[in-house]
């Protein structure tokens, strides 16, 4: 190998490892049960990567280029939303899908940027310490990723392990007490490496590290309540060539009111509830009339049953306020009046809280970018912190909607009573359109993040999606069964609700992210008290 490939050679393996790594979030090229492994070898090569480097400059471009291999490779289905839907030319649609992920790779190279300095030297670097460091640095940086400019959590490393044996962290500690875990443990593989006498050291901590996990895995945090909720769970299979076509809505209206009123699969109970996807009414609730709503209640009659329907909501603002818009989900009954269905003020009633950039929202000087899209129904204003659960038979269902059960502590004041009196939440239901994606690897890494939502709260999910993946997971985090997705169909299923709160519903990130922060100032102290040392040490010596 020439001195040039050499010179090279850690830039290259670092993109190769941050592709390994995004293969690692969600079963697909990789089966379910290998993830934890791949993730863990893909982020031990990164930490060799950043303890070899010879600087903090050189160990955050490390970071950097293993994040664009991670970013380019997990989060591409993006050019699917923006060219082949959204109608943006191919260079710009590259160039933005290139720049954002420019942009997430800022917090990898953070990341090995401090995770090096703490650990000083990689010739006098405590092992045991530099792989805590890179742990520690890591969960700061996927934190301050979901945080900042809103947030984009997705490629979270904690969702590699939801059927690993890191997965007891979640009731805990969260998504990003698994993320510090992971980071942690991949870390001590890599310190083992570079450090051959501390093998046994950091495969004990590694052992531990592992071990605990299991264990918190160990507790019934949460027991069930009431009797097993019969569900549909409808896919509509709308391409997106029709779903916002006017001339196709009472097309697709009439196909999900034929699925909700088909009869029930065999040995299941007639469903109490039935949950459609995002945007099932792909227009205004106020552009329906009186009569078409009343098809719908009318369906919630022959069915006798709660319909959850994905709907945009066209608030009009009283005298000097401005209209507001919101995407919503509206809870159709039997005795709901349409007359308050078209005038988007039915009793039950969710609107989306966290709305995604570009796509919902439209974020200060980037008009030109939205613009040069062709994005329906682009700019909602943003819901409550708690709304009330729908009430279904002895059931409270919390309802959320596409991207916002990527942000875990989001779901959890749900689970509480309500000021209003509500009870908390005894499941989840999440609706979602993913069609702008196409058949890409995002369908399976959604799904795997609504899992990790389970895992860290021990309420049952389920899911309700345009093309897939529809399905329902049980609360202890595994998929009870779920629909082929681009197909159309209604899976119809018991799901059993659950009650009490895992330590991390109680809670939240604070105790983690605490626990991390402080651990990041411990380290940054011993290596200021290390260097002021050797400069005293060099002074007496001089």
């Amino acid at each position: 190998m020439t001195a040039r490939l050499r010179a090279y050679r850690p830039a290259l393996l670092a993109v190769l490892a941050g592709v390994a790594h995004a293969l690692s979030f969600a079963p697909g090229p990789v089966p379910g049960l290998l993830l934890p492994v791949l993730q863990l070898l893909a982020f031990a090569g990164f930490a060799v990567l950043v303890w070899r480097a010879t600087s903090v400059r050189r160990a955050a471009l490390v970071g950097g280029l293993f994040g664009m291999g991670n970013f380019l490779a997990g989060i591409s289905w993006l050019y699917i939303s923006l060219h082949d839907f959204g109608m943006m030319a191919a260079p710009l649609a590259a160039g933005g899908v290139f720049l954002l992920s420019v942009y997430l790779s800022l917090y990898p190279a953070l990341a090995a940027a401090l995770a090096r300095w703490l650990s000083g030297a990689s010739d006098t670097a405590r092992p045991l310490l530099a792989a805590l460091a890179l742990g520690l640095a890591w969960a700061a940086g996927e934190w301050l990723r979901a945080t900042v400019f809103t947030g984009f959590p997705w490629l979270n490393i904690a969702y590699a392990h939801v059927d690993g044996p890191l997965h007891g962290w979640a009731p805990v500690a969260g998504a990003y007490g698994v993320a510090f875990a992971a980071a942690w443990a991949g870390a001590l593989l890599g310190a083992a490496w570079v450090w051959r006498a501390s093998v046994l050291k950091a495969g004990l901590t590694l052992l531990a590290v592992l071990a605990l996990g299991w264990g918190l895995s160990l507790p019934a945090w949460v027991t069930p309540i009431g009797e097993p909720l019969p569900v549909r769970l409808v896919q509509g299979n709308a391409p997106l060539s029709e779903k916002f076509d006017p001339s196709k809505t009472w097309d697709l209206m009439d196909r999900h009111l034929g699925l909700t009123l088909s009869p029930p699969a065999d040995k299941v109970p007639a469903p109490a509830l039935v949950v459609l996807p995002e945007t099932t009414i792909s227009v205004f609730q106020n552009q329906l009339s009186v009569a078409a709503w009343r098809e719908w209640t009318d369906a919630a009659a022959v069915a006798k049953a709660t319909l959850a329907l994905g709907v945009a909501i066209h608030d009009p603002g009283g005298p000097g306020q401005r209209d507001r818009y919101y995407n919503s989900v509206v809870g159709v009954r039997p005795d709901t009046p349409p007359e308050t269905l078209m005038s988007g003020r039915p009793a039950q009633r969710y609107d989306k809280r966290h709305l995604v950039p570009f796509g919902e929202f439209i974020p200060f000087g980037f008009r030109w970018f939205v613009d040069a899209m062709v994005m329906p129904l682009g700019d909602f204003d943003r819901g409550g912190i708690r709304q009330a659960p729908f009430a279904v038979r002895d059931q409270h269902v919390a309802m959320n909607i596409c991207y916002e059960d990527v942000f875990g502590e989001e779901l959890l004041p749900a689970l509480h009573p309500g000021a209003d009196g509500s009870p908390g939440a005894t499941m989840f239901a999440n609706v979602s359109n993913l069609a702008w994606f196409g058949d890409s690897f995002a369908l399976a890494q959604h799904l795997q993040m609504s899992r990790m939502r389970v895992r860290e709260t021990g309420r049952p999910m389920l899911r309700s999606t345009n093309t897939g993946m529809t399905a329902a997971i049980g609360h202890d985090g595994q998929v009870i069964d779920a629909l082929k997705p681009f197909t159309i169909g209604r899976l119809d299923i018991l799901v059993q609700g659950t009650t009490g709160l895992t330590p991390y519903a109680r809670t939240g990130n604070l105790p983690i992210l605490l626990l991390i922060f402080a651990g990041l100032a411990g380290l940054a102290t011993l290596r200021l008290r290390a260097r002021r040392a050797d400069h005293t040490r060099h002074a007496a010596g001089g």
